[in-house]
């Protein structure tokens, strides 16, 4: 039930966030999503440790990712100094040495991981009909994860990654994909008729492979460090990064997708 009535808070103040809020009211939900994904993240990989300059520089870049829509400021003009800086952190830490490369290159990682994946979601807000184009990615990507949800716990028999994440099941991904089309044309026939039936259903599918696929490199993160849950925030649901971690895969191929293929553009 926790789950249940987390999600009844969360979804209206997500919603009115993306529909009634001009774009920098997205710009600042992806922002502070992505921040505290990024120090779960570091937390599991830390333990212990702690390098404070190491943590505010990525902090600073996973936010300087995010806010900068595609096109608007190179990304190496933001990545290269940030790496510079978070080696010059780690040459002045007072952590072991041996730990010290490897948290680099965690934060770092957790940065590009964040910042460039949560960037794109600025980036379809700045898209005609933006906000309906976030519901359109919100909806679909809960669709495939509500549907894996459910068909698995019902009728999972044919383990799917039993590594990585033991309980997803092929009946599972098939349950996922079922209704991840089904909520993809109603969205395509009622939010966002700039994208046809056929879109709907491409989207359906990649949206729901690549949400799958966020799901297990998060689950293979979290199993790699020995823990269950990145945090939790969210009670009945983990950590911020338990909840984008789908996201993160489909809101990149939604944006691809919709401005490569159909070829939308930003409004000017």
């Amino acid at each position: 039930m926790r789950r249940v009535y987390t999600a009844l808070v969360g979804i209206p103040i997500v919603y009115g966030i993306i529909r009634y809020l001009p774009a920098l009211g997205v710009t600042a939900l992806a922002v502070s999503g992505g921040v505290l994904a990024l120090l779960e993240l570091t937390r599991m990989c830390f333990g212990d440790r702690r390098n404070q300059a190491l943590l505010g520089i990525a902090v600073a870049l996973t936010g300087l990712l995010i806010a900068s829509p595609h096109g608007t400021v190179p990304v190496a003009a933001i990545v290269l100094p940030g790496i510079l800086l978070a080696l010059l952190a780690m040459l002045f830490s007072s952590n072991p040495l041996e730990s010290r490369f490897r948290d680099t290159a965690v934060a770092m990682f957790g940065s590009l991981y964040l910042g460039l994946t949560l960037s794109t979601l600025v980036s379809t807000r700045a898209l005609p009909g933006g906000e309906w184009l976030i519901v359109f990615i919100a909806l679909v990507t809960w669709a495939g994860d509500i549907g894996a949800y459910y068909a698995g716990t019902l009728w999972g028999r044919h383990p799917l990654a039993p590594s990585i994440s033991p309980k997803k099941s092929v009946e599972g991904l098939l349950g996922g994909l079922a209704l991840s089309f089904l909520i993809a044309l109603l969205a395509q026939f009622s939010l966002v008729p700039q994208l046809t039936v056929a879109d709907a259903l491409i989207l359906g599918l990649l949206m729901t492979g690549t949400g799958l696929l966020g799901d297990l490199c998060e689950s293979a993160i979290k199993r790699s460090v020995g823990v269950k849950d990145s945090g939790g925030i969210l009670p009945g649901h983990g950590g911020m990064l338990d909840r984008l971690d789908s996201l993160l895969f489909t809101a990149p191929t939604f944006y691809y997708y919709v401005t490569l293929v159909r070829g939308l553009s930003p409004l000017p």
